[in-house]
């Protein structure tokens, strides 16, 4: 199932089924990247996800987030959420909120940043800014 905004430039794609957590993403998208960026979000399952990690990455574990920029103004995440599921356990956070760091992330990659400080201070700003806030945490 697919459902595209084209004046938006966004577009989500659904490869499985299940929850998915209500999360501002055109905003979060909107914020980040511009609202000339055209992007899509693709979820995905561990296959797919895993196949895209071995023939682009040449890595072979199952990803929960992979972002692939296509142009200069375009790009795509692809977001596997039941990966997602089974980290935030461990890490002791709620889905919601690991699913909005994850796709923060693969934003600020597709601007161009990369994993550091400067990277990390830019994700807790921008779960600040959309209010969100890990519900599992005590």
């Amino acid at each position: 199932m697919a459902v595209a905004d084209k004046t938006s430039g966004f577009a989500i794609t659904r490869l499985t089924k299940g929850r998915m957590p209500v999360l501002p993403f055109l905003r979060m998208k909107g914020r980040v990247l511009g609202k000339k960026y055209v992007l899509s979000l693709v979820i995905a399952g561990d296959a797919y996800s895993q196949k895209l990690n071995r023939t682009y990455r040449k890595k072979s574990y199952v990803p929960n987030v992979l972002s692939f920029p296509l142009e200069k103004q375009s790009g795509e995440i692809v977001l596997n959420l039941r990966q997602a599921k089974r980290e935030c356990r461990s890490r002791n956070e709620s889905f919601r909120f690991f699913t909005a760091l994850l796709f923060i992330h693969s934003l600020l990659h597709l601007k161009g940043y990369r994993h550091g400080g400067t990277m990390e201070r830019q994700e807790q700003q921008l779960l600040a800014k959309f209010h969100i806030k890990n519900s599992s945490r005590p």
